[in-house]
């Protein structure tokens, strides 16, 4: 900018000469020059506000866009950082067939310690022995008097414990957040779910995984944050499991077994109601596993799916009904029952001597040995293996348990005629109590085959025709007359039904051979026999019952059958199941003589 002066010599001069006043240029040029410095001033005012307008304009525009991208995303749980990898603490809750919880997550507290930032590490240590028994005095002291920098105590905390602890006082004892698996109905299903623990540690998290059952077998889904925290629901109903596990508990006791199991299942689904098995733990303090002996001595072991056992006579259906299938008999079909039965060098008998022959309906209700053995001669070895492998026992249950692939069958790698004998009436073959309840289930479902799943809701696949249906409903009319007027009388419940069997094995001995005092009872049913619904099957293991003569009894139909009489009166109820209260038979008018009438009294 070039300034103008204010007085500019010529003009001065001039104005002079004209007799001018001189200061009038003067004012003249310092107005002027006055209205130029406004005029420039007001343009660089309005430069700047401009540019400020523009940034508010910007700023708004940027915090809008933002409010709306956030409003149209999905919500999502933020998840916990540590220094160094990532740890997810969130856990999908697992709740039974009516959203009841099993498992869910419980926020508490881990306890760790900071040895260097103690001020007495010796009363810090006497008082946690105090609080927590559990703990070693003089490890605690070594390590708090040590070159340790960092110490886990304890990893979770009771509120009591925590507030013990925070009275010590001692600035080295910290607390870290953490959320725990917490299992509400303790024992109840424990074998189902399996128990937790944790992964990946920090101070602020730590992360929970399954170890064993259910928790395992759905380790990712319930970790996965794309599930947004929907609950597993499984297919058990929590009414119908406590109702079991009280009723076999208080029959393990009065048949003085080693161990029991039982299985409630649904026919049509294959989804298990109810699933026990004896001895039990509590998930929320699971045991540590047998290192050494037998493993079904530890309450983890899981009877239901781990349990490889012979199964005794509740196999004998199983080539009735295929010899039924094949058309080479019917339930009126007389077959030699003469005792023993000479096969090789074996002899086969039967518990009693039943004449020279019997129907096929009575070698079921009778349970007869060598009529069973006779049908599945008739059958041939290759159709009965054939059969068998269709009904699932060659290979592990595929319920949705990590424990389900350790109870695979024990299968004879060899199949001669003996072996074919004896797997006909339940023996040389080992499987899991599961293995029977499907089996059976597929006898109940029309001859379709019925896989076992622990999932509520989940659409599955329908099973292989194993069986024509007419044959699977002979072979349930069969099974009733197991029931009305055979070994499993004792299980006629009034107005359900029950179709079953009994099977009574003897258990073998390790080093081979068989003990004369210990057996496996089981009573394997579906019911109503009309309309087949459910199935049930009861194992004791190494029961005895006391005989009214005083003495003892093994067989099944006096120590499994009463079991599983009152699990159904307890079990039908709660599923809905009404008792048939009125005979389907059509009512018959006695014909009397011309003259005579009835008269009631």
């Amino acid at each position: 900018m070039i300034r103008t002066p204010l007085r500019p010599l010529a003009r001065i001069l001039r104005a002079r000469e004209k007799g001018e006043n001189p200061d009038d240029i003067e004012a003249e040029n310092r107005a002027r020059r006055h209205a130029e410095m406004q005029d420039q001033s007001r343009r660089g005012a309005e430069r700047r506000l401009v540019v400020l307008a523009s940034v508010f304009v910007l700023a708004f525009g940027t915090v809008g866009l933002r409010m709306g991208a956030l409003a149209s995303s999905q919500p999502a749980e933020p998840r916990v950082q540590t220094t160094g990898a990532q740890i997810i603490s969130q856990r999908a809750d697992i709740t039974d067939r009516s959203g009841r919880v099993l498992a869910t997550n419980l926020l508490t507290h881990s306890l760790y310690a900071h040895p260097q930032q103690m001020i007495d590490p010796d009363r810090a240590a006497r008082e946690l022995v105090r609080i927590f028994p559990d703990l070693d005095a003089e490890r605690l002291h070594k390590d708090f008097t040590g070159k340790r920098t960092f110490l886990w105590i304890k990893k979770k905390l009771s509120p009591e414990q925590m507030q013990a602890v925070h009275d010590i006082g001692e600035p080295g004892l910290l607390f870290g957040p953490r959320e725990m698996r917490l299992y509400p109905n303790g024992n109840l299903a424990s074998h189902i779910l399996g128990g937790s623990t944790f992964g990946n540690e920090g101070v602020n998290s730590a992360e929970v995984l399954g170890m064993a059952g259910v928790e395992k077998a759905f380790d990712g889904w319930l970790r996965d944050p794309a599930n947004e925290g929907a609950p597993l629901a499984l297919s058990i109903d929590l009414s119908a499991q406590a109702a079991m596990e009280e009723v076999l508990a208080n029959g393990m006791k009065v048949m003085n077994a080693k161990g029991a199991t039982a299985i409630f299942m649904e026919i049509k689904s294959g989804e298990i109601i109810a699933m026990a098995s004896l001895p039990d733990f509590d998930p929320n303090d699971r045991p540590r596993p047998l290192l050494t002996g037998d493993a079904s001595d530890s309450p983890l072991f899981n009877r239901a799916v781990q349990g490889q056992y012979e199964l005794g006579s509740t196999f004998k259906i199983f080539p009735v009904a295929q010899a039924i299938d094949l058309q080479l008999l019917n339930p009126n079909t007389m077959i030699n029952s003469s005792t023993p039965m000479k096969i090789g060098k074996y002899l086969i008998h039967d518990f009693h001597n039943y004449g020279r022959q019997l129907s096929v309906a009575d070698i079921i209700a009778k349970s007869s040995n060598v009529g069973t053995v006779r049908i599945a001669q008739m059958v041939g070895v290759e159709r009965q293996k054939d059969f068998l492998q269709k009904l699932g026992f060659f290979e592990p249950t595929p319920v949705e348990m990590t424990e389900a692939p350790t109870g695979k069958p024990l299968v004879p790698q060899r199949w001669p005629a003996v072996t074919a004998a004896t797997v006909s009436f339940g023996h040389g073959l080992a499987a899991s109590p599961l293995h029977l309840a499907s089996a059976y289930a597929t006898i109940g479902n029309g001859g379709k085959r019925v896989r076992p799943t622990l999932v509520h809701g989940h659409k599955h696949q329908e099973g292989d025709q194993i069986m024509s249906p007419k044959a699977a409903a002979t072979a349930v009319d069969l099974l009733r007359q197991v029931v009305t007027r055979g070994s499993g009388r004792n299980t006629d419940v009034e107005g359900y039904e029950i179709a079953g069997k009994t099977g009574t094995a003897d258990k073998p001995r390790p080093t081979g051979g068989y003990y004369k005092d210990k057996v496996v009872a089981t009573f394997a049913s579906v019911f109503p026999a009309s309309n087949p619904q459910y199935v049930l099957v009861v194992t004791l293991d190494e029961p005895s019952a006391s005989t009214a003569g005083g003495g003892e009894s093994r067989v099944a139909g006096l120590t499994a059958v009463p079991v599983a009489a009152e699990l159904i009166r307890r079990l039908a109820p709660l599923v809905g199941l009404r008792p048939q209260t009125e005979s389907k038979l059509p009512t018959i008018e006695p014909r009397l003589p011309d003259g005579l009438k009835l008269v009631a009294n």
